[in-house]
């Protein structure tokens, strides 16, 4: 039976729930990119089978911030998944902050080692710092999920190298988010 992941592609193409946007680009064009060449490479591998969020550049979930993330996660739950994971771009008023970083609801969970893993594999394609996984579970879609659940910050939008990288080699990052996947089920 084929493992069921879920790529949330984080943000709507306009609000509500738009994200971040700086350096001429936008968050959510970003994730949708790379959530898309993720499923590519999931569903191309017998093992696996997955879902998106977002199936085209202007689908908006939603009519608020709360009712967008409310759909994501009861997608995910209603598919039965086995592991979501929600893709973003981060952003700070330090322009030199750069890499990348995950999110768990709690740190003894196969989140937990998932997270790691895909750390590992964006730093690996992409050049950039790992910068570690953090719990946080006030965060909706992780303590919302039936599933285990990961949150990526797969680089700071607001870094002119960072933004450059996610915009000129989203497949870069869609592959070693693949790999980290791959590491975590021992398939790598």
């Amino acid at each position: 039976m084929a493992i069921k992941i879920f790529i949330d592609q984080g943000h709507n193409p306009q609000n509500p729930n738009a994200g971040a946007e700086a350096n001429g680009v936008r968050e959510q064009d970003i994730t949708y990119e790379v959530g898309v060449r993720l499923a590519a490479l999931l569903n191309s591998n017998p093992n696996f089978e997955a879902e998106l969020s977002r199936n085209s550049p202007t689908e908006v979930l939603g009519t608020s911030n709360a009712t967008s993330l409310q759909a994501r996660v009861y997608a995910a739950n209603s598919w039965g998944a086995d592991f979501f994971i929600s893709l973003h771009c981060n952003s700070s008023e330090i322009t030199e902050a750069s890499g990348s970083e995950a999110f768990v609801y709690r740190n003894d969970s196969p989140a937990y080692d998932m997270a790691i893993r895909l750390l590992e594999g964006l730093h690996y394609m992409t050049g950039l710092e790992n910068r570690g996984v953090f719990v946080r579970p006030s965060l909706y879609v992780l303590r919302a999920t039936d599933m285990p659940s990961v949150l990526v910050e797969m680089g700071y939008i607001t870094n002119v190298n960072d933004a450059y990288l996610m915009t000129s080699d989203p497949q870069s990052f869609a592959r070693g988010l693949y790999n980290g996947i791959l590491l975590h089920y021992g398939m790598l």
